[in-house]
């Protein structure tokens, strides 16, 4: 079969012939891949640089997709570590691990918006005692992840949603998704006006912006009694953060991670087939674009597009 195979962590990956997996047990079967979301975990899977990252080269990435069965159903799957992911003609899936999609289903938006959407909503499904009407904060809301974490908020019963983030276009589209304020990163003053009394943070930064964040809005809260769950998700910013002792000590503030490892996969898999009714019915939007598999290694370079690319074998 032809594959994406990475044979060098500091090259993207190439469109090449790589051995057709084998099922290893019951629940495992061989499916015809129809899409598969080039996500930012790929790219951390694909570069060696993800905290789950075992070194093994080669290796097809992809950590999720859809797929069609013999039978003709589409499933959305999602992988465990493998060095046979998603990008390739064909892979393994554990049936445990996967649903059946109701017929109509777009594979390429579910493929594009499942990870992105998945993050935040596990992290305030499982990480949290998210409740509606509470409000919420998100670092990096122009990132792809951070564009979905808004609208993933909107669909669970946030009262209020900040968006913070860099990129002053997409902080514009943002009150489109539901965004009840935007904030530019930096200016300090202005998240803590409209963050400060915020119930949950979602932080897909973390580095010396989250340190910034947190003094910001430890030191203008109006009720200092007030809980605050800071969940982090990614760390685009930096991969360490200089959290201030007085915050820690001003209020009741809980620091919890969300991830492969910190949520169980029963977890993460008792919430997928929410995320993708949401997908399905539009509640949640994502801008995707199709690409052929044999097209990766210049999709892979495309990195300053909107779009969420798809690669279609």
């Amino acid at each position: 079969m032809y594959a994406a195979v990475v044979t060098s962590f500091d090259a993207p990956p190439a469109y090449l012939k790589f051995p057709s997996p084998v099922p290893a047990g019951s629940d495992q079967v061989l499916v015809d891949v129809i899409a598969s979301g080039l996500h930012r975990r790929v790219r951390s899977q694909a570069d060696g640089s993800h905290y789950t990252s075992t070194g093994e080269l080669p290796l097809v990435p992809g950590v999720d997709g859809v797929a069609r069965l013999t039978d003709g159903t589409l499933r959305y799957f999602a992988l465990g570590d493998t060095t046979a992911g998603a990008m390739a003609e064909q892979t393994v899936i554990d049936l445990r691990q996967s649903f059946e999609l109701p017929g109509g289903t777009d594979p390429v938006q579910v493929a594009a918006a499942m990870n992105p959407a998945m993050s935040s909503w596990v992290a305030l499904r499982r990480r949290t005692g998210f409740q509606a009407g509470q409000s919420v904060l998100v670092l990096g809301a122009t990132g792809s992840s951070g564009q979905m974490a808004v609208q993933v908020a909107k669909q669970l019963g946030a009262g209020r949603v900040v968006a913070a983030g860099r990129n002053p276009e997409r902080l514009a589209d943002l009150p489109d998704l539901g965004a009840d304020a935007v904030v530019s990163l930096g200016d300090s003053a202005k998240l803590a006006a409209a963050a400060a009394d915020v119930d949950v943070v979602i932080d897909y930064l973390w580095g010396p912006a989250t340190a910034d964040a947190m003094i910001a809005i430890a030191t203008h809260r109006s009720n200092d009694r007030q809980p605050l769950t800071w969940i982090e998700i990614g760390s685009v910013a930096g991969a360490t953060a200089e959290i201030p002792s007085a915050a820690l000590r001003a209020l009741p503030l809980q620091i919890v991670g969300s991830g492969q490892g910190s949520v169980s996969t029963r977890d993460i898999l008792a919430e997928l087939p929410a995320i993708a009714e949401a997908i399905t019915s539009g509640a949640l939007r994502i801008d995707a674009r199709g690409v052929p598999l044999r097209d990766v290694t210049s999709a892979w370079q495309d990195i300053d597009g909107t779009e969420r690319i798809v690669l279609i074998p």
